[in-house]
């Protein structure tokens, strides 16, 4: 499923016109993404757990030329499927 075809899913399940769907769809990303950026946990009872996690530096192998390099630490965002969600997808 695409951005398009959630929309228009939205809409249809939540009685919204596309455009509010968007709108409303467009929100709720921009709030989650302000969120992780702050580095705070983001928790939908039943659905799952948003969070940011640090890796740490380490070394790699490139493997064109075999070198090793060093791999910087960055900041990756997570998810975890909520039980509910975990027990849907298993059905």
């Amino acid at each position: 499923m695409n951005k398009s075809e959630l929309i228009a899913k939205i809409a249809d399940v939540a009685g919204l016109s596309k455009a509010d769907a968007k709108k409303a769809l467009d929100a709720t990303v921009d709030v989650l993404k302000e969120a992780l950026v702050a580095g705070e946990k983001i928790q939908l009872v039943g659905f799952g757990t948003f969070a940011v996690a640090e890796r740490p530096a380490r070394e790699g192998i490139n493997p064109a030329t075999k070198e090793k390099i060093q791999i910087p630490a960055r900041k990756v965002a997570k998810f975890k499927a909520g039980a509910e969600l975990s027990e849907a997808v298993n059905k």
